[in-house]
């Protein structure tokens, strides 16, 4: 069904959701009574809605910069100091504010801009400054952190898991993982973007609401806010820069070599930051994901029917992609990304079953488990019998304990995970050592014995197999066989290098148990739970092995309730204590478990992770 709500839903503000670790680093500055933290980024990024979030229920005084008030002498003070007054004044009369917030910094007048370096200075203000990369800034303002006198936070994009849970937040329902994909990928960290397209999209109706989730399929919007940051780079181009990133808009990647791509044409656009070489493929396509859909929105529709590829085009590209995955998925290297043609295709018309199957198998060995769900699901929806993407949707659940799920999956190579996730790991063993069908390769088959912990069925025959496509996978049995942690970990390092991240993660898990060196052991642990945390809420035998371990009962109460979302203070006022006292059994947990942080707990303690409170 379409997805309809309020015409308020999506309007400011959004609920605060992530950067839980930058928020608790700006509290804690201001709690230590240090002199404060400069905060930079990107444009969009949330430097304003962050620090605003850090001050919230203090006594914190706040200024601006303004493009309209640069020449005029403490513009950004005017509320807080006399029309007539000196720099030493305005120091003096602001000696007693204990907080000051002072954002777009960047943009203050010269005054203002000397009044807030010498606070800093002086010590007696703690300030928060938020100043945006890319923009020319008073020589006061960037000595701030270039000369050392406050520390500095380089804001970096939010990661997707965050943004997806932002989306979720704001629209008021999970985001399926290939929307949440293309929006994280098509802003580039803006989140003010970000609001714009989910408005428009859902203004056009194609944001949809399936099996509980959001979803968008059809092409990018190009609204105002698209075409503001897209207009500069482009217009700077020449005609015939033009006509080549026309081109790319509608073919892209475009073999490097193509006789009538003109070379130098190319390197003055790869000098602009307007295209980008692939040095492996040597493939050429646009730099910037927006440029395509607003190229293509400009081309009009005779020029758009020359330059597009035919349909016999479009499934040649994507059988050649579909090949290079296949090759990657047999040279167990899955570290890079996957292609861009399936990704355009599957955004904005559809993707046979055939290659379906392979995204979902290339998604599942990076440990992007939920992707893999929506890849296989992709195939289903043109093909709702094809027994490979039901078998990879099957794999993929079971992998993540959905069970409900997995069980719709015919017979053959998902009984083995299916077994696994109903907590028969005998009869899981069984079906690993003989299943039917081997499209994935022998190797991947093998090694499901080692990951249900059970090396000793299948090292011999994983040793025997091509290096190429086994030595990771074989390091990971003769390892294990031996019970010897550092292999393990050794062996998960390499699983890592090579993109199979939830590999490394139950390698990692494995490890802890056999490390004789307890800090090993906790080290192991800790790698093994940063991995899990990217694999989308993987659940499978050798990553339930990470307990909570030998924890006091008031830190066991405690880690539940951090793990559960609430913060510091929430704990504190349900088990009356103080928050000082709650930090410290945290702290205490976290040397204990090997965590480096509260967001590590919802895996040790087999929950889905929750948003953080404020």
């Amino acid at each position: 069904m379409t997805f309809e709500r309020d015409a308020k839903t999506l309007e400011l503000p959004w609920p605060f959701t992530g950067r839980d670790d930058e928020l608790e680093l700006l509290r804690r500055s201001l709690a230590a009574e240090r002199h404060g933290v400069v905060v930079t980024g990107p444009a969009g990024h949330g430097k304003t809605r962050l620090v605003t979030e850090a001050v919230r229920g203090t006594d914190c005084a706040k200024v601006s910069g303004t493009p309209e008030t640069r020449s005029i002498p403490f513009a950004a003070f005017a509320h807080l100091l006399p029309e007539e007054v000196t720099l030493h004044r305005a120091v003096q009369l602001l000696s007693g504010v204990r907080t000051l917030l002072v954002d777009d910094a960047h943009l203050l007048d010269d005054s203002s801009a000397a009044l807030v370096h010498q606070l800093a200075v002086h010590g007696r203000t703690r300030l928060l400054v938020v100043a945006t990369d890319g923009t020319s800034a008073p020589g006061a303002v960037s000595r701030l952190w270039t000369g050392e006198v406050l520390p500095r936070l380089a804001l970096k994009p939010l990661p997707r898991e965050e943004t997806a849970q932002l989306i979720a937040a704001g629209a008021g329902a999970p985001v399926e993982p290939l929307t949440a994909r293309r929006l994280h990928h098509l802003c580039q960290g803006d989140l003010r973007l970000l609001r714009d397209l989910i408005g428009a999209v859902r203004e056009s109706g194609e944001l949809t609401l399936t099996s509980d989730e959001l979803m968008w399929r059809g092409p990018v919007p190009v609204t105002p806010a698209v075409r503001e940051r897209t207009d500069h780079a482009l217009n700077r181009a020449s005609t015939e820069e033009r006509h080549t990133l026309e081109r790319l808009a509608f073919s892209e990647p475009l073999p490097l070599a193509l006789a009538d791509l003109d070379l130098r044409t190319l390197e003055s656009l790869e000098t602009d930051g307007l295209i980008h070489v692939d040095a492996l493929s040597e493939e050429v396509r646009l730099a910037h994901p927006l440029h395509g859909p607003a190229l293509r929105a400009g081309a009009g529709q005779l020029r758009a029917r020359r330059l597009s590829r035919t349909p016999a085009e479009c499934m040649a590209a994507l059988n050649a992609e579909r090949a290079q995955l296949s090759a990657r998925i047999e040279r167990t290297d899955v570290q890079d990304p996957a292609g861009p043609v399936g990704d355009w295709l599957a955004a904005e018309r559809a993707v046979p079953a055939s290659y379906a199957t392979v995204r979902s198998r290339f998604a599942r060995l990076r440990g992007e488990l939920r992707e893999a769900l929506s890849w296989a699901r992709e195939g289903l929806r043109g093909t709702p019998d094809d027994p490979s993407c039901r078998t990879e949707l099957a794999l993929a659940a079971a992998q993540l304990n959905e069970v409900a799920t997995a069980d719709e999956a015919p017979s053959g190579r998902a009984t083995t995970w299916l077994r696994a996730a109903h907590g028969d790991t005998a009869g899981a063993l069984r079906s690993a050592t003989a299943p039917e069908g081997r499209d994935e390769g022998e190797a991947y088959v093998l090694y499901d014995a080692v990951r249900l912990g059970a090396p000793h069925l299948v090292v011999d025959r994983l040793a025997q197999l091509p290096s190429e496509e086994a030595e990771p996978l074989a390091r990971h049995a003769d390892a294990l066989v031996r019970q010897d942690g550092p292999a393990l970990d050794r062996a998960a390092e390499l699983l890592e290098r090579r993109g199979l991240l939830l590999f490394a993660a139950e390698a990692h898990a494995q490890a802890v148990p056999v490390h004789r060196d307890p800090r090993a052991a906790r080290r192991s642990r800790s790698r093994a739970m940063t991995l899990a945390r990217r694999c989308q809420g993987a659940r499978t035998p050798a990553l339930s092995a990470l307990t909570l371990g030998e924890l006091t009962a008031r830190q066991r109460q405690i880690v539940t309730l951090a793990a559960a979302g609430l913060s510091n203070r929430q704990i504190a006022d349900r088990l009356t204590l103080s928050i000082r006292t709650v930090g410290n059994h945290l702290y205490s947990a976290y040397t204990r478990l090997g965590a480096s942080d509260r967001a590590a707990l919802p895996w040790l303690l087999d929950e889905p992770p929750a948003a953080q409170s404020a």
